[in-house]
């Protein structure tokens, strides 16, 4: 069971295969307070919602997990797996065991992308996890 955790909605990422697993990518920004999890834990997990949760979910966006738990204060109910942490209202959750993590380079994001990255806005992070588990309600 999770203890520590924290959670954040996730603004893109991609399912595939790569070196012959399925494999999840998520990308991650340094100054958010999931980035130490992602980097430290050698799993994680990403849940899908169903749209009644979307309040929720933009809630827990904007709190900071280093601020308080900000899953009850979202109404959302943590839920322990044995590799991870999802919540009893996610539609299905993958759980992902970590296999790469790199920054990605300012100098190789396209440049109409590079304003993202402006004011000490660090690029984001790639994370790709090979997915162990594949849950559904």
């Amino acid at each position: 069971a999770e203890a520590h955790f924290n959670s954040m909605p996730l603004g893109g990422g991609a399912l595939g295969t790569v070196w012959n697993k399925d494999v999840l990518t998520v990308y991650v920004r340094p100054d958010r307070y999931t980035w130490q999890f992602m980097k430290d834990s050698e799993y994680f997990t990403v849940s899908f919602f169903p749209e009644s949760c979307r309040e929720a979910l933009l809630l827990m966006g904007r709190l900071s997990g280093r601020d308080g738990d900000k899953a009850a204060a979202a109404g959302l109910t943590p839920r322990s797996l044995p590799e991870g942490v999802t919540f009893e209202e996610a539609r299905e959750t993958f759980v992902c065991k970590k296999i790469y993590m790199a920054p990605m380079a300012y100098e190789d994001v396209p440049p109409y992308a590079q304003k993202i990255y402006q004011n000490g806005v660090e690029p984001h992070w790639i994370f790709m996890g090979e997915v162990v588990a594949h849950l559904t309600v």
